[in-house]
């Protein structure tokens, strides 16, 4: 599926340039769990570490655990918030440019990773066959993005979380798959992909369905000491989709 009209490039690339969060910067340890469990998915794949690629890296949590695992890890982001903190905050190597306005050295890397980046491009057929061109032969590409063939999806339908303005593409698993194909990738292996974070934090999500609801359950989680533990809900409707390039 897809939206029905497209935003134009500009406007996509400056919301996306003017992105911030700082609540996903306050749930840095859940953040790099979720991030320990992907790179040991990639890792299946693609070893020993050499050149890891991070397109759409935001404050690079990911990195910086792909750093901390031997990898020589380098991260395109477009927002200038989130850039800016994983250069300045993390040490790391991460340069503020469009995912595909950066220059890259062809055929360099190991693995590249898009953690929810593919449902915001207007041409994920070509992004993927740019992509094809930066890995070495016999590397990997890995994503992540929301599953819209997944059962809760299907029935919350435009209520499904997953549905918001900058999405402009809902993959399913087979969809996914074809588009890798496509760009010529031979898709391997597909997970679900559940994201660790803070019971409040998932708790304060509701308040988009109810604040009250929201609130009500933040604060029992609070008088049962549960607010700050982490928490990975496995709803089944995020997918990771790994691919190699012959």
């Amino acid at each position: 599926m897809q939206l029905e009209q497209f935003p134009g490039e500009e406007e996509l690339d400056s919301a996306y340039a003017d992105a911030e969060s700082f609540d996903y910067v306050a749930e840095e340890a859940g953040q790099r769990a979720t991030a320990s469990k992907v790179l040991e998915r990639i890792e299946r794949f693609a070893a020993p570490p050499g050149r890891f690629l991070d397109l759409g890296c935001w404050v690079g949590f990911l990195l910086a655990e792909a750093s901390e695992r031997g990898w020589e890890a380098q991260g395109v982001e477009p927002s200038a918030f989130a850039s800016r903190f994983a250069r300045e905050r993390l040490g790391l190597d991460v340069e503020t440019a469009g995912l595909f306005d950066a220059v890259l050295e062809p055929a360099a890397f190991r693995a590249v990773f898009l953690g929810d980046v593919l449902e915001h491009l207007i041409d994920p057929v070509g992004a993927l066959i740019r992509v094809g061109e930066l890995l070495e032969p016999g590397g990997v590409v890995a994503m992540t993005l929301p599953d819209a063939g997944s059962r809760i999806a299907k029935l919350m339908g435009d209520r499904w979380w997953s549905v918001i303005p900058t999405h402009v593409h809902y993959f399913t698993r087979s969809s996914v798959a074809e588009a890798m194909s496509r760009a010529g990738f031979t898709p391997v292996v597909a997970h679900t992909a559940p994201k660790a974070f803070t019971v409040r934090y998932y708790l304060g999500r509701i308040s988009g369905y109810s604040a009250s609801l929201s609130g009500g359950l933040i604060s029992i989680a609070e008088q049962l000491g549960l607010v700050g533990r982490l928490w990975t809900p496995d709803f089944r409707d995020r997918m990771m989709v790994i691919a190699t390039r012959p």
